[in-house]
């Protein structure tokens, strides 16, 4: 009865069987936590947070869910040692010598340069690096630049050339804490403000490094692990020997040494003569000077990429996982390479059952990259769009395809928020004219039982859609395709409509938003309107906004009658002004009709007053812009109209001409052709008209 998209494995949907009835173990892959969460993580986090709450909350799964945060890592060691590197470079430059810093900054781009002459045209990293040289040169130039800023603009050619040279001074393991810590802080709160639930349990890498010790000290007991060098290395050919395969999710990527090599990290060396083979790949790395480190049977050093997340899922899940997740860039190597390692620790045919990899992520149509500076942050996507709208765009597409982020794709979010909210203040508002006792309930018409049977068709769609892979974009359709029969209804039905059968749809529409993530309540029918007690506040508000609206109807219809323009105004300022500032919106309908209120976010209501302003200032500018240039062009058109038409050709281009001041002659003597007389008395002409127009314009001043 219950379906799934595997990306790993049979690459098929297959029946979703949890190892233990309905009991789920559930490790998905964190961040790398070095700088801020980007618009890649929220694709990842999001889209699981989606799959985690329909498997729980709608299928009524009992899932632990275990996140990791990698917090010892060769981008991390890189970035702390060069961001206090520079830090401390810059602390001591006031006391130096002022030529001498010139002088190494100098250098230290003349080493950048060198890096960027090595780079093939193709290569994305050259544009990036270009870019930085673009806005260097011109301050490199100047005779006397400003240290501070020239030091800001050169960073990365600085902490490069800083490190090269001190970075094994770096010792100091609090200064890796102190990066990971913060940067792991501002994740939890990116993910606070997307509404993604925290892990039941979450493993940082530095808290388990006795675990993964004793991990990688099993897989050398089994045979498939070899120390060399103080490192530790999974044995390739022992496994391929043994099992006869390397890959399982993605075979075809066996061998591409690039992709190995970034898994293995910025500072390891894919073709280094500690390995066997060239694709034995790293459970245990030695430190180096400048690299944090623990104790080990083969020496100080630190745990590899990929063995984190094998020792840290067994630790938790006994061994035997009924889901792993992660992006889809994680496919090869890593989570290759993490079931080389489980299954090599444990002797097992299978560790992981069910492999799930959200889609790439894409920025305006292009290749989200990092480490090409080509990404947004969370908390700048959160500046322009809300977490629920973010939401609302990821649940529209498939979790396991392409995905881009853009502002025509987020508008289409918005539009879509705006529908469901419209809708369920709607219903809000009928609700507060519902009656009580029996009279609340009336016999179906025809098309309330229309109504009725379309809620049951959505009801059925959505389930068949989460049943198969969560397929959301189905579903999401299938509560807009409703919400439009609402309407549809309603249109036929203005004046009495059925509100325990809207209360029904818009109930159900919420429950499913609220599975989503999309509603944070599941006690209200629609988005909260003020945290979390809105549902009270609503039902407190509501009466007194009701009279109020009544009494405005009223004054409005003696307003007209008795053509009280000002007391109109008023009321219009009321509903524009005074009300959204309250948090209600009223909506006038046709003359003789009631206005529609509805209790709604008072930033939603006072954002839109704001743009209903700013397009009717965009208007009048418009307007006047319009009106200048057609007076410009009426003012140039007289200038041009005071010459009169005998004198227009009376210019050097011409010697001789006859009594109507049309040329006969060019200037060097030659007689006008018959087509160049032509083509001048249609220039003359159109002069005379307008010169005609500029003496009636003088006339009528004169009058």
């Amino acid at each position: 009865w219950y379906q799934r998209r595997v990306r790993g494995l049979t690459r098929q949907k297959d029946v979703f069987v949890p190892t233990t009835g309905k009991n789920v173990t559930w490790y998905n892959c964190g961040p790398t936590v070095y700088d801020a969460s980007h618009m890649g993580h929220a694709r990842s986090y999001i889209t699981f947070d989606i799959l985690r709450r329909i498997m729980s909350d709608y299928f009524g799964f009992n899932i632990l869910y275990v996140m990791n945060i990698t917090d010892i890592d060769d981008k991390i060691i890189y970035r702390a040692r060069t961001k206090f590197l520079l830090d401390r470079y810059r602390g001591q430059m006031s006391s130096r010598d002022r030529s001498e810093v010139l002088s190494e900054i100098r250098e230290s781009v003349e080493d950048f340069k060198v890096k960027m002459s090595k780079l093939t045209a193709e290569d994305p990293k050259l544009k990036m690096m270009q870019k930085v040289m673009t806005g260097l040169e011109p301050v490199l130039a100047q005779s006397e630049p400003d240290l501070g800023e020239l030091l800001t603009l050169a960073s990365m050619a600085m902490e490069t050339w800083l490190d090269t040279r001190y970075g094994a001074e770096v010792t100091d393991h609090s200064i890796f804490a102190a990066l990971t810590q913060h940067w792991e802080s501002e994740f939890h709160t990116d993910l606070k403000e997307l509404n993604v639930l925290p892990a039941d349990v979450l493993t940082r890498v530095t808290d388990y490094v006795p675990e993964i010790v004793d991990y990688v000290q099993k897989i050398i007991d089994n045979g498939y692990a070899y120390a060399s060098n103080g490192s530790v290395y999974f044995d390739s050919a022992a496994w391929r020997r043994d099992r006869g395969y390397l890959a399982k999710l993605k075979p075809e990527s066996v061998g591409d040494l690039d992709a190995l090599a970034e898994g293995e990290g910025k500072f390891s060396d894919v073709n280094s003569k500690e390995k066997k083979n060239q694709v034995d790949f790293a459970l245990w790395k030695s430190s180096k000077p400048g690299e944090p480190f623990w104790d080990s049977p083969w020496g100080k050093g630190r745990p590899g990429w990929h063995i984190e997340c094998s020792a840290m899922a067994d630790s938790i899940c006994n061994n035997k996982l009924d889901i792993h997740s992660g992006g889809e860039d994680l496919l090869f190597p890593h989570h290759d390479n993490e079931i080389l390692q489980a299954e090599g620790y444990s002797n097992s045919k299978q560790w992981v059952n069910y492999f799930i990899h959200a889609g790439h992520l894409s920025i305006e149509g292009c290749k989200m990259s990092k480490s090409l500076k080509n990404f947004i942050t969370i908390k700048d996507a959160l500046k322009k769009n809300t977490g629920r709208q973010l939401r609302i765009h990821f649940l529209s597409h498939s979790w396991h395809g392409g995905l881009d982020y853009s502002e025509s794709a987020m508008s289409e979010a918005v539009t879509t928020e705006k529908y469901f909210n419209d809708f369920f203040l709607l219903v809000k508002y009928h609700k507060s004219s519902l009656g009580e006792g029996i009279s609340s309930f009336t016999k179906l018409s025809p098309l309330e039982l229309k109504l009725y049977q379309n809620l049951q068709e959505c009801q059925k769609t959505v389930h068949a859609a989460l049943a198969d892979s969560f397929d959301t974009p189905t579903a999401m359709r299938a509560l807009k395709s409703l919400l439009s029969d609402s309407y549809t209804y309603l249109s036929g039905q203005k004046d009495s409509p059925n509100v325990r059968l809207l209360i029904q749809v818009a109930v159900y529409v919420t429950k499913i938003l609220s599975v989503f993530g999309v509603v944070t309540s599941q006690d209200q029918i629609g988005f909260a309107s003020a945290g979390e007690g809105a549902v009270s506040t609503d039902e407190v508000v509501l009466p007194f906004v009701r009279a109020l609206s009544d009494f405005r109807d009223e004054v409005r219809t003696s307003a007209r009658a008795l053509k009280a323009h000002d007391i109109l105004t008023k009321c219009d300022n009321l509903r524009d002004n005074v009300l959204p500032e309250l948090g209600v919106r009223l909506e006038d309908r046709e003359l003789g009709e009631p206005a529609v209120f509805k209790v709604d976010d008072k930033e939603t209501l006072l954002r839109e007053k704001k743009q209903r302003q700013e397009e009717i200032a965009r208007k009048e500018k418009e307007k006047a812009e319009k009106a200048a240039a057609r007076e410009k062009a009426a003012r140039e058109k007289l200038e041009k109209g005071k010459l009169s038409p005998q004198d227009m050709f009376r210019t050097e281009l011409y010697s001789a001409w006859d009594d109507q001041g049309l040329p006969t002659h060019n200037a060097k003597g030659a007689e006008v052709t018959q087509s160049q007389m032509k083509k001048l008395k249609k220039l003359q002409a159109a002069q005379e008209k307008l010169h005609k127009q500029y003496l009636q314009h003088i006339s009528d001043l004169e009058i």
